[in-house]
């Protein structure tokens, strides 16, 4: 079966997978299986995700369910709006940093409590792929209402709270949007804040001139950079198109890798809440556990991905959660990832401290050092990782396998895992205290790799 439906959200290729008949069937099909009052539906700048949101609204509306629409927003508006309104499910349509012709649908509960395969999308997929019939409501006065738009001046007010009552100082900021959806609302933001926005690539653009926005990828970073230092800002912030994900440059213009931020934020976040929990993902793991403990907090390891970390938060009342790959998730966010809220917990960090950005982040950086994420288009990820292990288990590594493959010895780590979007297998290494051993267990690693 050639299924959208992927570990933790919907993703697919346009028209094979993903398209309007599909999309009005996934309405349908929420509304079959959830049995919803209410469901809040937005999208992202992409071409096709306005006809998309509208299906989906369409086959809510027709199978008697309110529709809140919010347009064009950010997934993590869809989150907010849903927890906020009390409505049943949040469904937003974007395939955030997959290539252009590819699309798909977020999806939160009430509450917005993740979507997981359990309790919502392996029934999904089956009932969209079976010759189910869906009824529709005939009775006009049944149908669904679809309400007026929704506006953000909740959310809005909401991540201000997060700097409320601080004195924050007056940086110069550069933002690159990447013609994604996050630059209406760092518009609304800016008329509150002390800073001064330098607005690059600011305004939605379907066309996508500038390519996909993904400051994951090296070759996207260039822009921001250069306006960094151009402009001597003091610090740079990029997004992903639906803005679930930001990213970070000092004033020197320096890509500083989210795994950095995951320890930062979580010392930010601990010294406001002492004793908490904090989780954090596989790939990249010695910086933030050290960071956390030496705050006196506790650290814990979940399984990479939005659905696994919103579901985990829950269950250990997490105040705070990071990805190395630029999630961040937030206790009083609906335990939901934000693009927003980072950046404003870390002008605040640098407004209290008085350091620039790189001092922040200079020391964990020599301390654990990293690779970053490196990508491999493989044709078995499974035999590649197999590969991998039988060649370093002679050394007795600490072997951990809940998310793809992880191996640490004394002085080096690394973790290896198949993509849960894209056919790719991702590998990251670390080491302490030494950035050349970085450099030649990916060199080591890599000759595995193609030798498979």
């Amino acid at each position: 079966m050639n299924t959208a439906f992927k570990a933790y959200d919907v993703r697919g290729e346009i028209p094979g997978q993903i398209n309007t008949p599909f999309a009005y069937r996934f309405g349908q099909a929420v509304a079959f299986e959830l049995k919803p009052t209410s469901v809040v539906v937005g999208h992202d700048m992409r071409q096709d995700s306005p006809a998309f949101a509208h299906a989906i609204a369409q086959g809510l509306l027709d199978s008697g369910v309110d529709v809140l629409p919010l347009g064009q927003c950010g997934t993590e508006e869809v989150y907010f709006q849903t927890d906020h309104c009390q409505a049943d499910a949040g469904l937003m349509v974007t395939a955030s940093h997959n290539p252009n012709n590819y699309n798909g649908i977020k999806m939160v509960l009430k509450g917005s409590r993740a979507a997981t395969r359990d309790n919502a999308l392996q029934p999904l997929e089956s009932l969209i792929y079976s010759d189910r019939k869906f009824p529709s409501v005939s009775d006009y006065s049944k149908r669904g209402m679809l309400a007026p738009q929704l506006t953000r001046d909740r959310y809005v007010e909401r991540l201000l709270r997060q700097v409320a009552g601080m004195d924050l100082k007056p940086f110069k900021i550069v933002c690159h949007a990447g013609n994604g959806c996050a630059g209406p609302v760092i518009d609304l933001l800016e008329e509150h804040l002390p800073f001064q926005f330098i607005k690059v690539d600011h305004t939605p653009d379907p066309s996508l001139p500038n390519g996909i926005p993904n400051p994951l990828l090296p070759e996207k970073r260039a822009r921001a950079s250069e306006a960094v230092r151009q402009h001597g800002a003091d610090l740079g912030l990029a997004w992903d198109g639906d803005f679930d994900r930001c990213f970070f440059y000092d004033e020197q213009g320096r890509f500083v890798e989210g795994y950095y931020l995951v320890g930062l934020i979580a010392q930010t976040m601990l010294r406001s809440q002492p004793g908490g929990t904090v989780l954090y993902d596989p790939r990249l793991t010695w910086n933030t556990i050290d960071a956390v403990e030496s705050a006196g907090g506790i650290a814990k390891l979940c399984r990479t991905g939005h659905a696994f970390f919103k579901q985990m938060l829950r269950e250990e009342d997490a105040i705070y959660g990071g990805e190395m790959s630029a999630h961040h998730y937030f206790r009083d966010f609906s335990y939901c990832d934000t693009g927003m809220l980072p950046w404003l917990a870390v002008v605040a960090e640098l407004s209290a401290s008085g350091k620039r950005f790189s001092e922040l982040v200079e020391e964990r950086i020599r301390a654990f050092p990293c690779s970053g994420e490196i990508n491999f288009t493989v044709s078995d990820a499974k035999l590649v990782q197999q590969a991998i292990a039988d060649h370093y288990s002679p050394a007795y590594p600490t072997v951990e396998t809940i998310d793809g493959l992880s191996m640490a010895f004394d002085d080096w780590r690394f973790n290896v895992r198949a993509s849960n979007t894209e056919p790719l297998l991702r590998l990251n290494v670390e080491a302490r205290n030494d950035a050349d051993l970085v450099a030649a267990k990916v060199a080591e690693i890599t000759g595995l790799i193609h030798s498979v």
